[in-house]
């Protein structure tokens, strides 16, 4: 796996940027910048320390796909560590097998740190090396989006 890191300044309080990425009180803002990942995304779970995560979406053909995954570490407003374990095909959770091993116990971290009203995000992100370059290329505008919905 290769690892990578993004950052974005967002003048806007860490509390609205955390609440806003992780759709906290709204999960509609965590799906408006994640949408540009996948026009579907959503998750189904509890950001909750130690809890089950799925990030879920649909694709071309109708199908359920994504992420099995669980909540490592959460600091409200500071950190989050998600480790991703599995997939999830359809109706049916895999998490043994080689197109599982080139995901398994990858992190991606969120940090979030205020300066005089402006929030740093720092995501750390194990990713298969097949899906570098596309996280290269959308993660900068997915955070973009990000950076819009909490500036408003």
């Amino acid at each position: 796996m290769k690892k990578v890191q993004f950052t974005i300044s967002i003048s806007a309080p860490v509390d609205k940027v955390c609440d806003t990425m992780l759709g906290i009180t709204d999960k509609s803002t965590y799906e408006q910048w994640t949408a540009l990942f996948n026009p579907t995304s959503t998750y189904e779970g509890s950001w909750e320390k130690g809890q089950k995560m799925l990030f879920v979406g649909v694709d071309e053909n109708g199908e359920k796909g994504g992420m099995v995954s669980r909540i490592a570490d959460y600091v409200p407003n500071q950190f989050v560590s998600i480790q991703h374990y599995g997939l999830v095909k359809g109706s049916e959770e895999i998490t043994t097998g080689p197109e599982v091993e080139k995901w398994a116990n990858g992190l991606e971290n969120y940090t979030f740190e205020e300066s005089n009203g402006v929030t740093t995000v720092t995501i750390d992100l194990d990713t298969a090396d097949e899906f570098e370059d596309y996280m290269n290329e959308a993660y900068p505008k997915a955070l973009q989006k990000l950076k819009e919905l909490c500036e408003q």
